[in-house]
């Protein structure tokens, strides 16, 4: 049986992992190894060396010795990641620790980034703050220099808004840059940054790749095994490691991905387009039940339009349009109460479940527009989550102001 690397490919999801590490047993489902240290063999039996020494392919350990180095399920589950995403893939602890991680390993002079996760900017300003030494922040569409970090998030978040990878790939590395791509709302089969230029693709695994809410987890994803071998490096001493139960998760939720991604942009496609034409229904009249005037805006990567660049999302987002997106009420008790009005959303911060979430970002982002929304879409009937937000738009025009 040949496995194919690259788009979502359910045979790989099952068995990507099966010749990964040395002694996978007669096991169907791994076991959660909960252990941080594993026996030496006998001096006389010792033929595979130190794994601290030089030389080992911590890819494929021919055995295990400390759990920071690496961990029979974990590395399980970064081959699986690392076929899925068309690199070399490696697991940190949570989203921000791989963002951290991203930062040391490519000790950037200056910093371009503008919007995106209020969390990656957070990260960068205490990166900044421990190194010492003047650390330049410039946005996305400033001019680079050599030793520039290009950090893009895309679709971004918290709109869903898909930013051209192309672009700002062409425009790093003919200045010497290295870019990084944030593709937490475009995973597998969405979106492959590598194909349009990106130096290291990020991910927060916490998200779409855990799928059901209850682990921590960040990816990175390198382009070759030699980069791979540094950042594992650099790993093992930030010690910024997954757990193993959080690794027997992940490994677990990698099986159902290719069932999972396709339904959330096909229900959040549908979902978008149909709240878009309610934003746009004039005070006065009604659309499919719901008053004109209750929302301004939808952002959705399958509403954009080609820019004057000449970008169009659909060349880049080539297997679906992202299942996380946003929504903008005409006043602020609107979008306050709105989530607290849904049946099947649950009114909760983080994206990518199997069940549905809804978030007044502003309960967790400072900064954000008090009138904005984010919508992050499951696995559930479409007709039953678009009637439950039909409900929810005809009553929040009835909520007082605050």
């Amino acid at each position: 049986m040949t496995l194919k690397s690259g788009n979502l490919n359910g045979t790989v999801l099952v068995h990507g992992d099966a010749k990964s590490v040395a002694n996978n047993g007669p096991e169907v489902g791994p076991s959660i190894s909960v252990t941080t240290t594993f026996r030496q063999p006998n001096p006389s039996d010792e033929v595979l060396g130190s794994l601290a020494s030089s030389g080992v392919d911590f890819r494929n350990p021919p055995r295990h010795v400390y759990s920071r180095y690496t961990q029979q399920v974990r590395t399980r589950a970064e081959h699986v990641l690392s076929q899925i995403n068309e690199g070399y893939a490696l697991t940190y602890s949570s989203g921000l620790a791989a963002a951290y991680a991203a930062l040391v390993h490519y000790e950037p002079k200056r910093v371009a980034i503008s919007e995106g996760y209020v969390g990656c900017h957070t990260t960068i300003a205490v990166y900044v703050q421990t190194k010492g030494v003047e650390v330049g922040l410039i946005g996305l569409d400033d001019e680079y220099r050599s030793g520039d970090l290009i950090w893009l998030e895309t679709p971004l978040n918290p709109t869903g808004e898909s930013r051209d990878i192309k672009y700002y790939s062409d425009k790093a590395h003919k200045a010497g840059a290295k870019l990084i791509i944030d593709s937490t709302f475009g995973p597998p089969p969405l979106q492959y940054p590598f194909r349009f230029g990106a130096d290291c693709i990020l991910h927060s695994g916490t998200k779409y790749f855990g799928g059901h809410s209850d682990l921590l987890c960040g990816v990175l994803i390198a382009k070759t095994s030699e980069e791979w071998a540094k950042l594992h490096h650099e790993r093992t001493f930030l010690g910024s490691t997954m757990g193993s139960l959080e690794a027997w998760l992940l490994l677990r939720s990698l099986r159902t991905l290719h069932l999972r991604i396709p339904r959330q942009s096909s229900s959040a496609t549908t979902l978008a387009k149909w709240l878009h034409v309610i934003s746009t229904t004039p005070i006065g009249q009604t659309y499919d039940g719901v008053p004109g005037g209750v929302l301004a805006k939808v952002w959705h990567s399958a509403l954009q339009v080609r820019d004057a660049r000449g970008f169009e999302p659909k060349q880049q987002m080539e297997g679906g349009w992202n299942a996380t997106f946003a929504i903008q009420f005409a006043k602020p008790e609107y979008a306050l109460h709105f989530p607290h009005l849904l049946q099947y959303f649950v009114p909760a911060t983080s994206l990518g479940g199997v069940e549905s979430l809804v978030e007044h970002r502003l309960q967790s982002d400072p900064g954000a527009d008090p009138l904005l929304v984010r919508l992050s879409i499951g696995v559930e009937e479409v007709e039953d989550l678009q009637a439950d937000l039909r409900q929810a738009l005809q009553k929040v025009v009835k909520v007082r102001p605050c």
